[in-house]
């Protein structure tokens, strides 16, 4: 070759894409973890939010806690009542249970119902108190572990990432709190 052709060589391109991968495989795993912590971090703030949302609930309508997500939500604009009390917003209470950054979220009910609904109410709350239940959509892709709290506000957590099955009104043994 004369010193007129510069460029790079076939070689020399191909070092550089094999560097390029080499960094890549490095990088994405650890942009996957991540993912996953900020998805637990989600998880962990959404069940919180619930947490508060059940004891304004409680406090504001005499309805004992309300038994899924959608009597702390509601239509935008719509009157407050006890049946749409409109203190979640709606990603949190579209559904029973709703998803949110790769997590599930679900209310569950206590066994204790308030012996007699105030008036206007569809449906009666609980007295003894409630669980709220999250777990990865994907266990390994969007979230490892599962989450689980009551009315007691402390929340529990299960490494294996599977569904919480609570005994209302109590998260169910074996959990690990978060606080330890």
């Amino acid at each position: 070759m004369s010193k007129r052709n510069k460029g790079f060589s076939l070689i020399e391109l191909l070092i550089v894409v094999a560097i390029i991968l080499i960094i890549a495989a490095i990088a994405i795993p650890n942009l996957l973890r991540s993912r996953m912590a900020a998805n637990e971090a989600s998880a962990v703030g959404s069940i919180r939010t619930v947490n508060t949302a059940e004891v304004t609930y409680n406090s504001t309508y005499n309805n004992g806690f309300a038994n899924a997500l959608p009597m702390l939500g509601g239509a935008v604009g719509a009157v407050a009542t006890c049946n749409n009390s409109e203190i979640l917003d709606p990603v949190l209470s579209a559904a029973n249970p709703s998803i949110k950054a790769g997590y599930n979220l679900q209310l569950g009910p206590g066994m204790v119902a308030v012996p007699a609904a105030p008036a206007g109410c569809a449906n009666a709350g609980f007295v003894d108190g409630y669980t709220v239940i999250a777990w990865p959509v994907n266990v390994g892709t969007t979230g490892q572990r599962s989450f689980c709290s009551d009315a007691s506000g402390v929340i529990w957590s299960l490494p294996t990432g599977v569904k919480p099955a609570p005994a209302p009104p109590a998260c169910p043994a074996g959990m690990t709190s978060l606080s330890q």
